[in-house]
């Protein structure tokens, strides 16, 4: 039998090679406008995350599909620096590593489309080949790249294992309360929060409601996140408000990855939600102070000095 290693983080996710072309403003339709620069930066919401909590410490796996293509060998280089466990990664001859299409305007909003491609071959056949890995991680990470029937048994097989799971419900979807009830620690966003409670999230009144919804769908811990304003934190025992830190933006994309890398890696270490939720909110704003996703997320170092200094 494989022996398989030991990680406290499993992320279950996506790989998206982004391709971003920054603009002094978004288009309008059927309009052209001069963008100012190009680049490529590896991302996707499941490997943003896994390299977002290996830089602060973490023992991470990761679990997914690539193509078997150029973008798929530079995914496996990037992982290797980081010190991911790329063990479980497969990859498919019939369809090319998804992309990421970002357009990311002056103040550094952005606007991007997805084409999964190989992660949404991802099977559930594949996904039952690692249930020993997933019995044996500390966390299980999840979002919604891949496909949702997958995702499901993922959280299943957590639920089974007694193994904590922390989605992201993104993107922004509807999701069966029998899913929910099974999910240790839900992160959405103010969009998110809104297509799964059914409450307009608009400010810290509002998402204390929604996260209330949704801890009497199940979910054991919401946190809800709002941007610059920080995170919301909610549990049978109450709700408190972690306020966010201010700083420069220059490029939104893989704010909210990094915090719930940073997120599941402060669990793990012991620390309360409140206490967890303050250091995902550093490393989240540390993020969006540099361009790209896996560029932009910062080493346990930064996010230690950042706080000494706020």
């Amino acid at each position: 039998m494989k022996q398989h290693k030991q990680q406290e983080i499993l992320v279950i996710g996506s790989f998206m090679m982004d391709l971003v072309v920054r603009t002094p403003r978004v288009p309008e339709n059927g309009e052209t406008i001069i963008g100012l620069d190009f680049h490529r930066f590896p991302g996707g919401k499941g490997a943003n995350q896994a390299v977002a909590a290996s830089r602060l410490g973490g023992r991470v796996a990761m679990a997914g599909k690539l193509g078997e293509d150029g973008f798929g060998d530079a995914f496996l280089s990037v992982l290797k620096e980081e010190s991911i466990n790329s063990d479980y990664i497969l990859r498919d001859k019939e369809t090319k590593t998804g992309i990421g299409s970002v357009t990311l305007d002056e103040s550094g909003n952005n606007r991007i489309v997805v084409v999964p491609g190989a992660n949404m071959r991802y099977t559930l056949d594949d996904l039952q080949e690692i249930e020993e890995v997933i019995a044996q991680s500390g966390i299980l990470m999840l979002q919604l790249e891949m496909d949702l029937d997958v995702m499901r048994e993922a959280v299943n097989l957590g639920f089974k294992h007694s193994v904590p799971v922390l989605l992201n419900p993104a993107p922004a979807q509807k999701l069966p309360d029998e899913m929910l009830a099974k999910v240790s620690y839900l992160t959405p966003n103010e969009t998110e929060a809104k297509i799964l409670s059914g409450i307009d999230v608009v400010d810290v009144d509002t998402a204390k409601q929604a996260a209330n919804l949704l801890l009497a769908k199940g979910v054991q811990n919401v946190v809800l996140t709002l941007g610059e304003r920080g995170a919301l934190v909610a549990s049978e025992g109450g709700t408190e408000y972690v306020p966010g830190f201010s700083v420069q933006v220059v490029d939104t994309v893989a704010a909210g990855d990094a915090f719930n890398g940073a997120l599941a890696l402060a669990i793990l270490r012991g620390k309360l939600l409140p206490e967890a939720a303050r250091f995902a909110n550093a490393v989240g704003a540390l993020a969006v102070t540099k361009p790209g996703a896996i560029p932009s997320l910062p080493s346990r170092g930064e996010v230690d000095d950042f706080l000494l200094k706020h």
